[in-house]
């Protein structure tokens, strides 16, 4: 049976009222969340990484910058996706596959770290940002530099011709993918606020989780189905399909309550999820 870890590695600020229309001017957390998911058979897998000291280094010069400045980010040597994963008794090496929701600098800032790990993706994802530098690619919050060098040679996008039927547990979604052949995780595309944001349903022992990625920065967007401000207009690459996948999550939801869903950077979400690590020895 699949172990689930919901965790997270540093965070950035906002002001509440991008993220949610109605909300304060206060600036909130928005933390970098990435899961934990040890599966029986295909070992230890994590469900994008969080931040790493190389978002900085990213940053460091015009017109990347330009993120950092937008997006203050704090992050501390215990907060890094490595570090956590020692309390685990997991190495690097012990990642054998890193689901990639999307290739913002939030959610595959370490990926590096990972160097023996498969990238899962659906492929217009990186297709989509592959070839953007400068100004282009800060729009897209996306920074070529995080990329790791041998990433294609451990590619694995999503074969998004074989898709799956999901069963009514899922609706209203009803197209998916198998990423492992087995059911334990099925991916859905979540369009609309990156090109081909992928979502994930996993199940534990006891409970079923919806990893919705940025489909909403908070869980009252889609508990009240309400938009961010409207200058994410200017952000998202398609704000039509983000209103749309935000009515599907709204609408997924009221048919399962009973199913976590879990944007990446809702802290009240996540502090209701994070356990604490497992009581084990680290590996020598």
């Amino acid at each position: 049976m699949i172990q689930l870890h919901i965790l997270h590695a540093g965070y950035c600020t906002c002001p509440e009222h991008i993220a949610i229309r109605g909300g304060s001017r206060t600036h909130i957390r928005f933390p970098a969340m990435f899961a934990l998911i040890e599966h029986p058979r295909h070992g230890a897998m994590l469900f994008d990484t969080g931040y790493s000291y190389r978002f900085f280094d990213a940053t460091s010069k015009l017109p990347y910058s330009l993120y950092r400045h937008a997006t203050p980010v704090t992050l501390t040597e215990a907060d890094l996706a490595v570090n956590q994963l020692l309390t685990f008794n997991l190495r690097p090496r012990d990642i054998s596959r890193v689901f990639i929701s999307h290739f913002h600098a939030d959610h595959v800032a370490a990926l590096t770290d990972f160097d023996r790990a498969r990238s899962v993706y659906l492929p217009h994802a990186f297709d989509s940002v592959r070839f953007t530098r400068g100004l282009s690619a800060v729009r897209r919050a996306y920074l070529p530099s995080l990329i790791p060098s041998d990433f294609d040679s451990r590619a694995a996008p999503v074969d998004m011709s074989r898709p799956v039927h999901l069963p009514p547990e899922y609706a209203p979604f009803t197209r998916g993918y198998d990423l492992l052949g087995d059911e334990s995780i099925l991916a859905v595309e979540l369009p609309g606020h990156a090109h081909g944001q992928m979502g994930i349903f996993v199940r534990d022992d006891s409970q079923t989780y919806f990893f919705v990625a940025d489909a909403a920065w908070q869980g009252r967007s889609i508990r009240e189905n309400r938009l961010p401000h409207l200058i994410t207009n200017l952000l998202f690459p398609d704000p039509k399909a983000y209103r749309e996948t935000l009515g599907a999550l709204h609408s997924f939801h009221q048919l399962h309550p009973s199913v976590k869903v879990i944007p990446s950077h809702c802290e009240s979400t996540l502090r209701e999820c994070v356990a604490p690590p497992r009581a084990e020895s680290i590996r020598p």
